[in-house]
């Protein structure tokens, strides 16, 4: 087993900027920009349909997603606009790819 990799300023800078990063899209926004169902949201995320329908209510059974929800909603709008931009090793080491 290999001994884990020491962080240094660089690795700390960039967990710092990540755990801040405004990287996000509701679910709303993503559902009016792209042909998705309320299922494919749900794949995105990780999430129930169940709670997705969730997010699309209102009133008192309104939920509410997560910021993680937020950014696997930005993740997969930026991979759906840019991912042809993407070079080929990148996404090999993404797994968008397979070798």
């Amino acid at each position: 087993m290999r001994k884990p990799k020491t962080l240094g300023e660089r690795e700390l800078h960039l967990i710092a900027m990540y755990s801040n990063w405004d990287f996000n899209m509701t679910p709303k926004q993503f559902y009016a920009k792209w042909q998705v169902s309320y299922e494919q949201i749900a794949l995105i995320c990780y999430r129930s349909d169940s709670t997705v329908r969730g997010w699309f209510k209102q009133g008192k059974n309104r939920r509410y997603p997560h910021r993680n929800d937020l950014r696997h909603l930005a993740l997969m709008d930026f991979l759906l606009e840019n991912f042809e931009e993407i070079p080929e090793h990148l996404r090999r080491l993404l797994f968008l790819v397979s070798s």
